[in-house]
């Protein structure tokens, strides 16, 4: 009798190596720090403020971002920007000390309906991100909240910073920071550079299509996806969108072709994970995220417009039913 294969691990719980960060400056007062596939965070300077995009998972792991940032500027944070509600972007915002933390109007729905969930989730999913749970205060809620754009003036000829809703994708409530005078373009989870999505709790067809081309038309020459290599140029911008809307078609076509033909949830993912792994198999998360990808698509074929909440019981079902 052959040997079945071994588990795999649940989601992340096995990835305990710390990764290397590599701080960018990627044009004069414009930051960003990434670290192997973890998330992406930021930071754009104004005349006499700070604006920081992305919060990280804990006070812990957020002061050692801002410890590397303090050796370029001591400006004072003003602005905490989170582009969507998921735990390892936004629990870490009480180091920040910001007078204003800035959100979607549906990111303030979405962390009242389901924040502590998404909490103990990805605390069970992703261990090694949470350095130092116990400093968490609390759940993060946005001060400051918007429903399609917001400017933010930097001065000192340093131009705006467009903070924009441009679809449903990743979730609900993804915002992204555009500097249209340096055409860089912080775009949260909704693309990724050689980084595989998750898209749990995503709109899969509008993030492929509208969405994405909303991103697509803002020109940007430099962009920082939320995880993954940060895109230097047009060409490797285009990629990354490409790779985003790739990735989201492929996952779209092949679960939607066996929902369609009758098949099962299992066959589904056995399919994805077929066609997909050849191109995305080695980059970060793509065994993580494969499974809580396919099942909210699936979902949404059954006619769930709306994302069921993601619990630490409900993952386990999930991830045991399709390994």
């Amino acid at each position: 009798m052959a040997k079945k294969p071994p588990k795999k691990p649940f989601a992340s719980s096995a990835d305990l190596a710390p990764k290397d960060e590599v701080f960018v400056e990627l044009a004069e007062g414009v930051y960003t720090l990434t670290a192997e596939g973890d998330p992406n965070v930021g930071a754009i300077e104004a005349e006499d403020f700070l604006i920081c995009f992305e919060a990280r998972a804990t006070p812990a792991a957020a002061r050692r971002w801002l410890t590397t940032l303090r050796k370029h500027t001591k400006k004072p944070v003003r602005y905490l920007v989170l582009s969507h509600y998921h735990a390892v972007r936004t629990l870490g915002a009480s180091a920040f000390d910001a007078q204003e933390i800035v959100a979607h109007e549906m990111t303030r729905v979405l962390i009242a309906e389901r924040g502590q969930q998404d909490w103990e989730s990805e605390y069970g999913r992703m261990p090694r991100l949470f350095e130092q749970p116990e400093e968490i205060p609390g759940l993060t809620w946005p001060t400051l909240t918007f429903s399609d754009r917001m400017t933010i003036p930097l001065g000192d000829e340093r131009g705006d910073l467009v903070l924009q809703h441009l679809g449903r994708g990743h979730t609900a409530g993804d915002i992204v920071a555009w500097l249209p005078q340096q055409r860089i373009l912080f775009a949260g989870d909704l693309v990724e550079s050689q980084a595989a999505l998750y898209t749990g709790d995503a709109f899969h067809d509008e993030w492929a299509s509208s969405t994405l081309d909303e991103i697509e038309d803002l020109g940007a020459e430099v962009l920082v996806g939320g995880r993954g290599k940060v895109a230097r140029d047009r060409i490797e911008v285009e990629a990354a969108i490409g790779q985003t809307r790739h990735f989201l078609n492929e996952l779209r076509r092949t679960v939607g072709g066996v929902h369609g033909d009758g098949g099962t949830l299992k066959q589904a993912f056995e399919l994805a994970h077929k066609t997909l792994e050849p191109r995305y198999g080695r980059w970060p998360i793509f065994e993580h995220c494969l499974p809580f990808d396919v099942k909210r698509y699936w979902d949404e074929l059954d006619g769930k417009d709306w994302p069921e909440i993601w619990t630490a019981a409900r993952d386990r079902a999930v991830w045991d039913a399709l390994q």
